[in-house]
């Protein structure tokens, strides 16, 4: 019989803080003291501030689609991980994950269970079997609903991992805006510690950008003390300008993240728009010192899926944007995949899905 398979032990000893060998990622975040609340121990960036609006910048920018979609094309190509490489990988990407659920069926039992899986990402005997067990893994936050904030922030308490709420008008962002606001200090007031909202689309297809600039901010002012992931519903954009110039005028009103879709729209997170936002990322730091974070979120449901984005992160802003403070993936399928890789990576097998249920 075919032996169990570990991580190598420069992958797996104490303090792991360094990417496995130097060739990937960090295996996973610092440990969490309990006792900090809410959110990771390494979760020490400085919010960004925003900044004046700047029309020059925003109506200067330019996007060369095929150019993009032919860089989107080669990434997977160029940057492949495997063996025991993808194992570090794939428990990264967990550290990153904001389980989400935000089906119109969802119940208080859902929420809870899906809590207990964000404690308990990956089955003990599996975590024993690579040699990960003493690192304490778990998701990168819980996303839900306003409805279901305090029911989660309760079943999460004392675990350190943050509660996002979809706040304003999720997913078409039409509801008016004092109802919107008022809808995210609700949850603020509930103990949601990151506000995921959606911005109104027409702003963006009418380049009205000081109306989406003033949103965002009043959306920044209203989240107080709680982060603000800003979704663009990519999407719906029409044009990979028009998401760069979001992306920007989002950045400058203060947003913490930006974030590609809702998960409702018929085309969500790809490789081309994470390319667009990211660069938008990286050119905001160079010209502000601000860093904003980046989450992908809509379809990514295979490991496959969420290492291209990694890949992205890592060409196009470095390791620093690979931990949970500044890179989020928004999924829930997604971590059953990531099990049963990780499963097969121990046992050469590939297990049934019903092996690794999420709720």
């Amino acid at each position: 019989m075919e032996a169990k398979r570990t991580l190598p032990k420069s992958a797996r000893g104490a303090g792991v803080t360094s990417i496995v060998d130097g060739r990937g990622p960090q295996l996973a975040p610092a440990p969490v003291d309990p006792a900090a609340g809410n959110g990771h121990a390494d979760d020490h960036v400085a919010r960004n501030p925003g900044t004046a609006l700047d029309l020059d910048v925003v109506r200067a920018l330019r996007v060369n689609r095929s150019a993009v979609e032919r860089r989107a094309a080669t990434l997977p190509a160029r940057r492949t991980v495997k063996k025991e490489w993808q194992a570090a990988w794939l428990l990264r990407a967990i550290t990153v994950i904001d389980l989400t659920t935000l089906s119109g069926d969802d119940t208080p039992g859902n929420v809870r269970r899906l809590c207990a899986k964000a404690r308990q990402p990956v089955r003990p005997e599996l975590l024993e079997s690579l040699g990960v067990a003493h690192l304490g893994l778990k998701t990168g936050a819980v996303c839900v609903y306003h409805a279901y904030v305090a029911t989660a922030v309760e079943a999460l308490r004392g675990s350190g991992i943050p509660v996002a709420a979809v706040s304003t008008g999720f997913p078409a962002g039409l509801s008016p805006l004092r109802e919107r606001l008022a809808e995210i200090r609700a949850s603020v007031a509930d103990g949601a510690t990151e506000i995921d909202t959606v911005i109104t689309r027409a702003h963006v297809l009418r380049g009205e950008w000081e109306a989406l600039y003033d949103e965002v901010k009043a959306m920044r002012e209203a989240c107080g003390d709680a982060h603000l992931k800003v979704i663009l519903a990519t999407g719906e954009l029409a044009t990979l300008t028009n998401v760069a110039r979001a992306s920007e005028v989002a950045m400058q009103a203060g947003a913490d993240f930006i974030k590609t879709s809702t998960g409702k729209e018929g085309t969500n997170a790809t490789l081309p728009y994470a390319l667009v936002m990211c660069r938008g990322i990286r050119a905001y730091q160079e010209r502000t010192g601000h860093l904003v974070g980046f989450k992908p979120a809509g379809g990514i449901r295979a490991a496959k899926g969420v290492l291209e984005f990694m890949y992205v992160m890592k060409e196009e802003l470095g390791d620093r944007w690979l931990k949970p403070d500044l890179f989020r993936v928004g999924a829930s399928a997604l971590l059953t995949d990531i099990e049963r890789q990780l499963e097969h990576f121990v046992t050469g097998r590939y297990s049934a899905a019903h092996r690794h249920p999420m709720v």
